[in-house]
């Protein structure tokens, strides 16, 4: 192929690539992006009991990083999930420089030199150009299937039913107990059944609204004072994969229209609540350059049901510790 030929490629690949690559992404939706992330103890590997404002029950964690009774396990496992985390530059740079190499290595071995491989310009930018067009691919393919189909508006229902509290109580692995350093012996506790409070049910209340309000205003003060850092970390994550697209998730008028408790228990020193949530708000993403809506509507309100856990130690304020969509 003709250095000519090569740079009229190069330049066409140029052109798809960035046309994908500048197309905004359909913003997820909300606090948690509609995905089953975070923890709840000994119980994250158990599915919460269904209750009359869920019935179908709830979907497994897609991120969750080990549990830990400790409020200094979530944060741990916060920054264990955002170092596990696989770098997308980093991984786009490797196969770059894979490439590279590869082409280099033929020079060698047909005898033009290392540099051979490299010698074209046109050739190389194609090559880099065609990994973008590729990369590009895959993120607007992961952000359509990561979509969540939105449901229409339904009537309220009553707030709290308590029903959900005698719901049987699933029996988990054993939690472990341990210090910072992982090298003491571990100590088994066994979840035991905790009774709430009115207090507590409107504690999750206030903090459904307070969350959705810090995470349009991307507050990051405010959502670390109310979540664990594990939940913290999948929050930040979402609105820095915002920034970067150039979006602006904006939630309001959140209201809560029934809500049951599936779960209460104790772990150590912490408590732990699960509870089903049904909730209607309004959802729309802006291009932060033009303020267009790019997904959702600002004045079309629809309705939510998930499973909120909370946490708390002994005698402190309840933290989100996960959030489970509805099945």
């Amino acid at each position: 192929m003709s250095l000519i030929s090569l740079a009229r490629r190069g330049r066409a690949v140029a052109l798809v690539a960035g046309a994908l690559l500048l197309v905004p992404l359909v913003a997820e939706a909300r606090p948690g992006g509609g995905r089953s992330s975070g923890s709840r103890g000994s119980f994250t590997n158990s599915a919460p009991p269904s209750t009359n404002t869920t019935p179908g029950g709830a979907q497994t964690f897609q991120r969750s990083a080990p549990a830990s009774p400790s409020m200094a396990g979530p944060a741990a496992a916060g920054a264990a999930a955002q170092a596990a985390r696989p770098s997308f530059a980093r991984n786009m740079m490797m196969g770059i420089g894979a490439g590279l190499l590869g082409a280099g290595l033929f020079g060698l071995l047909s005898g033009s030199g290392f540099f051979s491989g490299l010698a074209s310009l046109a050739g190389m930018l194609g090559f880099v150009l065609q990994l973008a067009l590729i990369a590009g691919i895959v993120v607007l393919a992961i952000r359509f299937f990561r979509r969540r189909s939105e449901p229409q508006l339904a009537g309220a229902g009553a707030p709290y039913a308590r029903q959900g509290y005698d719901a049987p109580q699933p029996q988990p692995a054993a939690a472990r107990m341990g210090g910072f350093g992982g090298g003491a012996a571990a100590a088994v506790v066994q979840p035991q059944p905790i009774e709430l409070s009115g207090d507590d049910f409107n504690a999750f209340e206030r903090l459904l609204g307070e969350i959705n309000t810090a995470y349009s205003n991307e507050d990051e003060a405010g959502l670390r004072q109310r979540t664990t850092t594990e939940m913290f970390g999948y929050f930040d994550e979402d609105l820095s994969d915002n920034a970067r697209r150039g979006v602006a998730d904006r939630v309001s008028d959140v209201k809560l229209l029934q809500g049951d408790l599936s779960q209460a228990w104790r772990e150590g020193d912490l408590d732990y609540a699960t509870v089903a949530m049904r909730f209607s708000l309004i959802n729309a993403a802006y291009d932060r350059k033009t303020g267009k809506i790019v997904d959702g509507s600002a004045t079309q309100a629809q309705e939510v049901s998930e499973y909120w856990t909370f946490v708390r130690e002994r005698g402190a304020a309840w933290k989100l510790s996960g959030i489970q969509q509805a099945a």
